[in-house]
């Protein structure tokens, strides 16, 4: 038997654990691992060569499939190269197998070539570490190293998922002989069964008792992949026991779903608008006793900070397994379940009548005048609030997002304005396909289209990495979705830093004639000037922004891109019905939206003004 037989049968033990996908890079000491995947049938084996981008690849791969990929690299320095990928797969519960070739233990830190300290190398943002056997003569070794591949996969699969390191240190040789075939070994894996927790009839009934008795009960979604069953349950919840659901574009729960699915009545929105206006009584209506939470971050920075300001009685975080984050201060009970088994539970065997749905408030047409009344009662008021109707505390809710809606859109049609991508982001949004999976690059991109928000009634699957919220692989992830699911159009919105920051991850030699880039090319960082500290100071252009001249036209032609550019409104209404239209050609396509980083701040500022004057009591 070969001394390499255990390292060829890593490729098998992957693929009966039901990998499909692996992406690898290029290099020498991982030879093994390289050809052992390669040549085996039941993968498919991408090959990127830049382990940054590779990573983010393999992060977009298995966010679309829900399953775990295997990345595979050489020694040295290209598996620090990972680490901006592993850490938002941490964070955002994404699995992957990352096996590490390295060079034998006793060549540590000796001087030799494409060696540093592999072992553990993402620390405590990977889920678990393993280390291979460097000797794997003895029988014993080998059953060893069968043993620990099926434990990291289990553990980088078991709830919450997450990346997982095997470290694979290769002695020489390593090349098989010119001719020479490699062989997959009968392996024997195991596999871990999952368990859902639930709670004992007991703690059920004290939860459901405590919801049918809470005036004024709130649901709050963090990022979360799209799930019909739990959408359903929080609809027939909120119905049920009139409870307002918000989320953010990321946490999905806008996807419509259900025969009876009806708009007027689906969860909220546009918190970013209505939270920002200034009126304490509206924040004191809509102030809840009890806050329900799922899923992991929020991108509404004033949903957050309102919540930390107007905290509940009550918070309780709904989470299956794993450590738990207080991110508003406020945190009671954690419910080891899932989301939607915990939200179908709370119905019980007797649902309370559902009251009629409450219709969006009326708002004046003129932009940007326009108004929001809501009545209240504030606080000091003598009203017997254990007597009100549940939809007391429903209907100002309902009624601030509707006025944010109709705000948004006569704000958008505000005559005479200048180029800019707030607007233009708008109208892109409004063209993206039914059933795409959009993928927001961070910085501004993923902010512009929380508050914009999608097409109402499409099924547009949300995504972004607001694990660690980093611009380092937004292209990157958007290409391996696009690479997974090559039916499914797959739209990427992004800013250009980020853009330029990540063009590697077009540097592979796969078809993607269902992706689309969108690009927001002010030319700087324009979040700086839009965020209260760097746009003061003196060095905003210079040492914040990230000015820059650079155009994505010469990028396109590198990497074979179709590619559109837009400077007025009225081109980009020309460019996008060609750029959304299906490619009868392998390429992807690429818009350059061109806009100037001062007007952009200059008419946000003016959206941002107008949100605080709209409103009134």
């Amino acid at each position: 038997m070969s001394l390499l037989q255990p390292v060829h049968n890593i490729a098998e033990i992957c693929a009966r654990h039901g990998i499909t996908d692996v992406v690898l890079s290029p290099g020498s000491r991982s030879a093994p691992l390289t050809i052992a995947f390669a040549r085996h049938p039941g993968l498919r084996v991408r090959v990127v060569p830049d382990e940054r981008a590779a990573a983010f690849i393999a992060l977009g791969i298995a966010q679309a499939q829900r399953r775990a990929v295997a990345l595979v690299c050489t020694s040295g320095t290209a598996g620090l190269n990972y680490a901006p990928a592993v850490a938002e797969a941490y964070f955002q519960h994404v699995p992957l197998v990352l096996f590490t070739a390295d060079r034998p233990p006793e060549w540590i830190d000796q001087l030799d070539g494409q060696t540093i300290r592999q072992t553990d190398l993402y620390g405590g943002h990977a889920k678990g570490a393993f280390e291979f056997p460097a000797d794997l003569s003895h029988p014993d070794a080998r059953w060893h190293a069968a043993r620990l591949v099926s434990e990291a996969i289990n553990l980088a699969e078991q709830f919450p998922a997450g990346p997982v390191q095997v470290n694979v240190p290769l002695r020489e040789p390593f090349y098989p002989s010119a001719g020479e075939e490699i062989r997959y070994d009968d392996v024997r894996i195991f596999r871990e069964t999952g368990s859902s927790p639930q709670l004992l009839p007991a703690e059920l009934n004290a939860l459901r008792q405590q919801l049918r008795e809470t005036r004024r009960a709130l649901v709050v979604a963090g990022q979360h992949p799209a799930d019909e069953s739990l959408l359903l349950a929080l609809r027939q919840l909120a119905s049920a026991y009139q409870i307002p659901v918000v989320g953010d574009l990321i946490a999905n729960v806008h996807l419509p779903v259900g025969p009876d699915y009806d708009i007027r009545t689906a969860p909220l929105g546009r918190q970013d608008v209505f939270m920002a206006v200034p009126e304490v009584g509206l924040k004191e209506a809509m102030r809840p006793e009890l806050l329900i939470t799922f899923g992991q971050s929020l991108i509404s920075k004033a949903l957050k900070n309102y919540l930390r300001e107007y905290g509940p009685k009550q918070h309780w975080h709904v989470q299956p397994a794993g450590p738990v984050a207080d991110t508003f201060k406020s945190l009671t009970r954690v419910i080891r379940m899932e989301p939607a088994a915990f939200f179908e539970a709370m119905q019980g065997t007797t649902i309370p009548e559902a009251a009629e749905p409450v219709t969006n408030a009326k708002a004046s047409k003129q932009a940007p005048k326009t108004q929001l009344r809501l009545t209240w009662q504030g606080p000091g008021s003598a009203r017997d609030e254990a007597a009100a109707p549940k939809d007391a505390f429903t209907t100002p809710w309902q009624r601030a997002e509707g006025w944010a809606t109709e705000f948004l859109a006569d704000f958008l049609k505000t005559p005479e304005q200048p180029f800019n991508e707030f607007t233009a982001t708008h109208r892109a949004l409004r063209q993206v396909p039914n059933r795409a999976a959009l993928h927001l690059a961070n910085s501004m991109a993923v902010r512009y289209a929380n508050i914009l928000g999608v097409q109402p009634g499409r099924a547009i699957e949300v995504f972004a990495n607001r694990g660690t919220s980093g611009i380092d692989g937004c292209n990157s992830t958007a290409v391996g979705a696009a690479l997974a699911q090559p039916e499914r159009p797959v739209v990427l919105l992004t800013g250009d830093v980020a853009f330029f920051y990540d063009r590697n991850g077009f540097w592979h030699n796969y078809p993607t004639p269902n992706l689309r880039v969108i690009l927001l090319n002010n030319h700087a960082g324009g979040i700086f000037r839009l965020i209260e500290g760097p746009r003061q100071q003196p060095e905003l252009e210079e040492f914040f922004e990230t000015r820059q001249q650079l155009t994505a036209e010469n990028t396109a032609r590198d990497f074979n891109l179709r590619y559109f550019r837009a400077r007025t409104f009225a081109e980009l209404d020309t460019v996008l019905p060609a750029f959304f239209a299906p490619a009868n050609r392998g390429n992807a396509a690429l818009l350059e939206i061109t806009t100037d980083s001062a007007t952009n701040a200059a008419f946000f500022e003016q959206y941002r003004a107008a949100v605080r004057t709209s409103f009134s009591s």
